[in-house]
């Protein structure tokens, strides 16, 4: 079939991912436990096909930052996200910054074949409830005051509400002190406010939970358990 690399840094989901991927025919399967480890590997193989995950140790941006990474570099690899995330404010970004697909972890082996199908097939996939709820956030202009920050805004922001300082936020990063200081300032203009906690509770009020042992417990029931039927 196909050369496909996996990233997720729950082991059920690789094991999961790999079982489906040889029942397909998959040719040369990879896999990586974080947004680091797959770029590597990325570079080193160039797949054909790449799914990756969003929630990954550091929050669900770290995901969409190896997106817009990789998009840098490759405009034409497909990339499907098989993600827990069903908030349509991210699953839009993820679109937006070039994947090609988004499926819910949740979905059956059958929905997952059909994505990966479609998405390397140069065809475009989202899952129906996703989909759904992008179309409906579009049409009712969903007042989400997340919904037109930028990828930059959006980490600043988790990191915001985590509690850590600028300088802590600038170490992750990899940018300066006066840079998040710059965001920070656009954040509170497109957000209407003025101070630090009005900023932090719309973060922790907006941005999406960070799937931790919710997502151990579901993945023990959805199809990619490795065990599972």
């Amino acid at each position: 079939m196909t050369s496909v690399l996996v990233i997720d840094d729950h082991p059920l989901v690789l094991q999961g991912c790999r079982r489906v991927l040889e029942d397909i025919g998959a040719d040369h399967i990879r896999l990586a436990s974080s947004p680091i480890d797959g770029f590597k590997a990325y570079r080193s193989h160039r797949p054909d096909l790449i799914i990756v995950d969003l929630a990954m140790n550091r929050g669900v941006l770290a995901g969409l930052s190896f997106i817009r990474r990789l998009r840098t570099h490759d405009k034409s690899t497909p990339i499907l996200v098989l993600t827990m995330h069903d908030d349509p404010l991210i699953a839009s970004q993820a679109l937006r910054l070039g994947a090609n697909g988004y499926v819910l972890k949740d979905a059956s082996s059958d929905d997952l074949i059909k994505a990966i199908t479609s998405v390397r097939q140069g065809r475009s996939f989202l899952s129906h409830s996703v989909a759904s709820s992008i179309a409906l956030m579009e049409t009712r202009g969903r007042n989400n005051p997340l919904q037109s920050m930028t990828l930059r805004e959006l980490q600043t922001l988790e990191l915001i509400a985590q509690g850590k300082s600028y300088s802590a936020i600038a170490e992750e990063l990899h940018i300066s002190y006066k840079t998040v200081a710059n965001t920070c300032t656009q954040i509170k203009s497109k957000l209407g406010v003025k101070s630090l906690p009005e900023m932090m509770r719309i973060a922790i009020d907006h941005l999406p939970e960070i799937a931790g042992d919710r997502t151990s417990k579901r993945l023990s029931k959805g199809s990619l358990n490795p065990s599972g039927g």
